[in-house]
């Protein structure tokens, strides 16, 4: 992943910088979905969140309850950690948890990585609907990118499978474009790393790739 990162930063120099539904209805809340989709990494957070009434989507308050309870647990502000300025993070609270209480930091998040606008551009490229919810899923996912461990791990969601969904949902064509269901990180920057032409597989074939396992292996 770093050797893609710089790669990437190296070209920065040479060129300009790119360009940046058949989807699953919407859930009824207890349904099968919202029940066994997510398992808390902050059980108690989690749980306080969704016992408040709120609106929205069931399957997106879920979401981001862990979302926000992901952020929590990171040693940042939650600001930071999740990549979202104030404003925007109060808007999402207000919306699905009114009154939760959460502490919301005045101050912005810290300035982005190099590859972070590229990889929310990549996001909201693909995105299903346009919507307020969208925006937010793409910042926090590209901040969290960041991290080392895997994406869903980061995000703390129970398992690759939810992060699947989460990207078959919001961002469907830039889902359906992983058609061998690679690894979701090295997904986005192999993504990335085609749009300014670099080519950095071993193999024209994945198949074939003496990678293929850091790139398709189980994400236990």
């Amino acid at each position: 992943m770093h050797r893609l990162r710089s790669l990437r930063q190296g070209l920065r120099h040479q060129r300009p910088s790119p360009r940046p539904r058949l989807i699953p209805p919407p859930q009824p809340r207890g349904s099968a979905m919202t029940q066994t989709m997510f398992e808390p990494r902050s059980p108690s957070l989690a749980e306080t969140l969704m016992a408040i009434p709120g609106a929205g989507d069931p399957f997106d308050r879920l979401l981001f309850a862990h979302l926000l309870a992901a952020g929590a647990a990171d040693s940042r502000p939650l600001s930071d950690a999740l990549g979202l300025l104030p404003t925007a993070l109060r808007t999402l609270v207000d919306r699905f948890f009114p009154g939760a209480g959460l502490i919301i930091p005045e101050t912005p998040p810290g300035p982005d990585a190099p590859e972070e606008p590229d990889l929310r551009a990549l996001l909201l490229a693909g995105r299903a609907h346009g919507t307020p919810e969208e925006e937010w899923l793409a910042t926090i996912l590209a901040r969290r990118s960041l991290l080392p461990n895997h994406l869903w791990q980061d995000l703390g969601l129970r398992s690759r499978s939810d992060l699947s969904t989460l990207l078959t949902r919001h961002f469907t064509p830039l889902a359906r474009r992983n058609t061998k269901n690679m690894k979701w990180k090295k997904f986005f920057y192999r993504e990335l790393c085609q749009q300014d032409g670099i080519l950095v597989c071993k193999s024209p074939l994945c198949d074939a790739c003496s990678d293929y396992s850091a790139c398709f292996g189980p994400e236990g």
